[in-house]
């Protein structure tokens, strides 16, 4: 528990210490402005397509490198833990390399809203698929044998039979990739353009309160991020549990 506090909690009561420095009324004018209003707004609604995608794209994968054989499935399996491995600054450049105005394939997406949920479903990838991978190699397959021998097709036997075992860890997945896509910083600050009320996102709008000295500000919407994660987390957990009773 002192670990836990060193490393976690005092530094969050730090910040949320620092975010009321100047009362409740400067947190919210800090939270309530225009500008600070637009990144939150567009940062929850890219998350959340990110998400959604990511629990269909993640399926989709998971069901192939775990039902399929194909030349390369190993080569393919461990490629899908590169995000995880490279900086996201890196993957930003990437980004930018591909999509941007120098694009060797013609298409300039640079400093648009496509960008930036390109750039967060590279990074998020890995969650919807790593999610749903093990819960579906465990599936009882007599299940399914029973179903088709009963004369259901495979379209019936996956949406009544399938799909309801692995809506639990659909959901978990699309839930930390939204979790992910809230706070992500170095993929998105490049291909983004940072324009206010358009591309910005949440986590670069606080890296340019920090660089304008306003750092109360900035922890205000700190805060905020927080807020959303903790909750998100609090629904994963939920998840979980939800999905261990529909195990029993």
């Amino acid at each position: 528990m002192l670990w836990l506090s060193v490393i976690v909690l005092l530094p969050l009561a730090a910040l949320a210490a620092k975010s009321l420095d100047g009362g409740l009324s400067a947190f919210w004018d800090s939270v309530s402005s225009r500008q600070a209003v637009s990144a939150l707004k567009f940062t929850l609604i890219v998350s959340v397509v990110v998400a959604a995608i990511n629990a269909v794209a993640g399926l989709a994968i998971a069901w192939t490198l775990v039902r399929d054989r194909f030349p390369g499935r190993k080569v393919v399996n461990a490629v899908i833990d590169l995000p995880f491995a490279m900086p996201t600054i890196v993957v930003g450049i990437t980004l930018l390399a591909l999509w941007g105005p120098t694009s060797p394939v013609g298409v300039n997406l640079a400093f648009t809203q496509l960008s930036v949920a390109l750039a967060l479903l590279f990074v998020t990838l890995p969650f919807g698929v790593r999610a749903v991978q093990p819960v579906l190699m465990e599936l009882d397959r007599d299940m399914e044998q029973a179903a088709a021998s009963l004369g259901a097709s495979p379209l019936t036997t996956f949406r009544r039979i399938i799909l309801p075992n692995l809506v639990p860890a659909i959901l978990s997945g699309a839930a930390l990739s939204f979790a992910r896509a809230v706070g992500e910083f170095g993929s998105v600050i490049l291909i983004s353009g940072n324009k206010p009320f358009d591309t910005q996102v949440s986590s670069v709008f606080i890296f340019k309160q920090i660089e304008s000295d306003n750092a109360r500000g900035a922890a205000a919407v700190a805060v905020v991020l927080l807020g959303v994660s903790l909750l998100m987390l609090i629904a994963l957990r939920f998840i979980e549990y939800w999905g261990s009773r529909h195990d029993h």
